[in-house]
């Protein structure tokens, strides 16, 4: 059986913080604030990926009002996800993500950010879409106040 799963995250962006997109550090004069380090795309991901096997969401497993995770790299939540997904008898098909952001322009990241979370879930980079786009200065993500990530999961139960 094939499942899907949607996820989408948001966070502020602030002078002066890093900015890791997909677990990538992105040359940027502002970054995420976050509980975490405000990685919205593997936030999104973390998400799609246990809403495909039925799981619940990230804030689930990694609530943000839980000291252990303050500061925590966004790859732990996606490492465990993944283990999550393979200890239920599912194996990721594939993944499609968007990052909303209008500034800086990512495209030259895209292939990092791609093999790195391929790499984290042991997927072929072919499995893992990654788009980039802003919202040509519309509302909060325009004016920089802001970036989003959206991510469909493609699953598959190998145990049905």
């Amino acid at each position: 059986m094939v499942k899907t799963g949607i996820g989408y995250d948001v966070h502020k962006l602030k002078k002066g913080l890093p900015l890791v997109v997909g677990g990538i550090l992105i040359k940027s004069s502002f970054g995420s604030i976050g509980h975490s380090d405000g990685d919205a795309l593997m936030h999104s991901i973390t998400d799609s990926l246990l809403g495909a096997a039925g799981l619940g969401d990230i804030g689930k497993f990694f609530p943000s009002d839980d000291k252990k995770w303050e500061d925590a790299q966004s790859h732990i939540f996606l490492s465990e996800a993944n283990k999550m997904i393979k200890k239920s008898y599912n194996e990721i098909l594939h993944l499609d993500c968007t990052v909303i952001l209008q500034k800086p322009k990512i495209s030259k990241y895209i292939p990092k950010i791609r093999k790195n979370i391929a790499s984290i879930l042991s997927l072929n980079e072919t499995s893992v879409s990654i788009k980039a786009t802003t919202t040509d200065f519309l509302g909060a993500i325009g004016r920089s106040e802001g970036w989003s990530a959206m991510a469909i999961s493609t699953i598959s139960n190998t145990h049905e």
